[in-house]
């Protein structure tokens, strides 16, 4: 296993706030895992996530780092995909979905609009869009949330990066559908062999999938490790109270979603 990212030491504190984000943060991410970042809002996790995407607001101070097995932070939308939690938000509702898809591709492959429509029509059909043709002409607000959230997806993945954040991206759909997105990363993620940093609030849904897992609360790293052997003997306290408060985790969420 190659280290990808080494985390050290990191702390962030947004601009006028006081208490720290994150809270001397020491973690690795290993090339072609599925590292799953487990806590409750305001735990930190989503702080992790755009620290790493350099994705974090004008005038936040960090201190510790990373380092990059490139030797350079990542660049988002080439070498680095994001997921945001709400469709809705991250979508422009003036332009269309093909326009949308497209500009990842055309902007970081150096492609044609021509072939980054046929690039965008590849992405839709690989995230299973229903008529993928007729969503490139589409606008977001034409799509269920679930489609919406595909449609990120594939456009996070149009440039074909090595990494893909998903921070929160379930959250805000239903039970069915936050598996069926589940079920796709993890296709997706497995065919490319890309690195996945999945970040929620719910264990049983990243305890199917992800390779390892760390807890966060309060901004610090409680508890990271294999996702089997933390689920079967965690170690510390809030990481069994996150356990003992969701559903069962002995089944795949997947597979209980087929079973009911």
């Amino acid at each position: 296993m190659s280290v990808l990212c080494e985390i050290r030491n990191l702390s962030v504190t947004y601009r006028g706030q006081k208490i720290p984000a994150l809270k001397g943060i020491d973690l690795d991410v290993i090339a072609g895992e599925r590292l799953a970042i487990i806590g409750e809002s305001g735990s930190g996790k989503s702080t992790l996530a755009r620290a790493v995407a350099g994705l974090l607001p004008s005038g936040s101070v960090t201190s510790g780092g990373m380092r990059w097995s490139s030797g350079h932070p990542l660049q988002p939308g080439r070498d680095l995909g994001f997921v945001f939690q709400d469709p809705s938000a991250s979508l422009n509702p003036v332009l269309t979905i093909g326009e949308q898809v497209a500009e990842g591709a055309r902007r970081h492959l150096g492609l044609s609009w021509n072939r980054a429509y046929s690039r965008a029509l590849d992405m839709l059909e690989r995230v299973h869009i229903p008529e993928p043709d007729k969503a490139l002409k589409a606008f977001p607000h034409q799509l269920s949330g679930g489609q919406r959230q595909r449609v990120a997806i594939a456009a996070a993945l149009a440039a074909k990066p090595g990494f893909l954040i998903a921070d929160e991206a379930t959250s805000a759909l239903d039970m069915v559908v936050q598996a069926e997105i589940v079920s796709l990363l993890d296709e997706l993620v497995r065919e490319a062999g890309m690195t996945l940093l999945f970040i929620t609030h719910d264990i049983a849904l990243a305890s199917g999938f992800a390779d390892r897992v760390a807890i966060f609360k309060d901004g610090r790293l409680v508890e990271s490790g294999p996702m089997g052997a933390v689920l079967a003997t965690p170690q510390e306290a809030y990481t069994k109270a996150l356990i003992a408060n969701h559903r069962d985790l002995s089944t795949p969420p997947l597979v209980r979603e087929v079973a009911s």
